[in-house]
This record gives structure tokens, C-alpha cells and sequence, in this order.
């Protein structure tokens, strides 16, 4: 025999000597985490097909939709309301277009008119110069009113338009006279007394 010892004794005391618990410990953790784990796999597992079914039904829905969509398109439909749009479009910007030409066109318009009323106001209600004249000229009893106005005779008339009445305004002594005009007195009386009264 090769050995003192028997094989017995000596695969006994080498038993002995082993100190297997914390080897057992380490493989009951490692167990744990390996069946943890499996657990948190199986979990997510659960979950992707939950999910995976949940977008299968709404893919079925949407190409159950596309289906519909596409079988009740019209293709000619389509293409009339496209011209129908394209020629409510165009008239849309004709109306516009001849709006704003029309706009640019009363703006001068306007202008002019601006202008004018500018060129009335500054030449006062008789008009201007040349045409006061003008006025003058052609129209003798207009002038002998403005002389009766200057010397403070204002010269109303009726309506058949016949002056039939005259106030004299007195500036120096304040006194404002209304004269009658009656055709039975000569023009020599009223213009003596038109003086008196001035």
C-alpha cells in the first residue's frame, strides 16, 4: 500500500478541512438573483406583448380605415373640385385686383378733390381775383349791390326776385333803419333818403 493512511481516513479528514458554507451562501444569492431575474424577464416579456398586441389591433384599425378611405375616393370628384377652387381663386383675385385699381383711382380722384376745395376755400365764396372781375363786368347789378354794401345798405329781395326792401346800418350812430321799397317813390327820393340815414 502507498499511503500510512487509509484512503477512508484521509478522504475524511480532507472533508473536514473544507469549509463549505460560505460557497453555499454565495450560490443561494446566486440563485436569488438568477430567479429575480427570470421574474423581471418574464415581466418585460408580458409587457412587450401586451404592447405588441395593443399596436397589432391598431394597425388592423388604421388599415381597416385606409381601406374605407381609399374605396370611397373619387378621383373624379377630386379633380372637379380642384377646377371648381381654382376657378373660385381666380375670381377672388380678379375682384381684388380690380378693387385695388379702382381704390388708386378714387384715392386720386380724391386728391384732386382736395385740391380744388383748397383752391375754393383760398379764393373765398366770390371767387378769385379774375373772376370777381369777370362777375363784375357781366353782371351790373351785382355791382351796385357791392356799392350799397360798402356803404353799409344791404338790398333784400322777394321771391320773384325783385328787391322790394332795404336795412341801412348806421356804423357812426349804431342805428340799423328797414325801408320798404315801394314803386310809387322815384329812385331820387330813396337815394336822398339812403343819405339822410347815412
Amino acid at each position: 500500500m502507498l499511503l500510512d493512511e487509509s484512503p477512508a481516513t484521509l478522504i475524511h479528514h480532507t472533508i473536514g478541512n473544507f469549509n463549505i458554507h460560505p460557497d453555499k451562501v454565495a450560490i443561494g444569492r446566486i440563485n436569488d438573483s438568477l430567479s429575480t431575474l427570470q421574474k423581471a424577464r418574464d415581466l418585460r416579456i408580458r409587457e412587450s406583448e401586451n404592447a405588441l398586441k395593443k399596436l397589432s389591433r391598431n394597425l388592423q384599425t388604421l388599415a381597416t380605415q385606409h381601406e374605407e378611405t381609399v374605396s370611397s375616393y373619387n378621383n373624379t370628384d377630386h379633380a372637379s373640385q380642384i377646377v371648381e377652387l381654382d376657378t373660385r381663386k381666380f375670381r377672388v383675385a380678379k375682384a381684388a385686383s380690380d378693387l385695388e385699381i379702382e381704390g388708386e383711382r378714387l384715392e386720386q380722384e380724391l386728391d384732386s378733390l382736395k385740391g380744388r376745395l383748397q383752391q375754393l376755400d383760398l379764393q373765398g365764396v366770390e371767387g378769385d381775383d379774375t373772376m370777381r372781375a369777370k362777375g363784375e363786368m357781366e353782371d351790373p347789378i351785382l355791382l351796385k349791390l357791392k356799392v350799397y354794401r360798402s356803404l353799409g345798405i344791404d338790398a333784400d329781395h322777394d321771391v320773384s326776385g325783385a328787391y322790394n326792401k332795404a336795412t341801412i346800418r348806421n356804423a357812426h350812430e349804431g342805428n340799423v333803419h328797414v325801408v320798404n321799397i315801394d314803386t310809387k317813390f322815384s329812385r331820387f327820393f330813396y337815394a336822398n333818403y339812403f343819405w339822410q340815414t347815412l
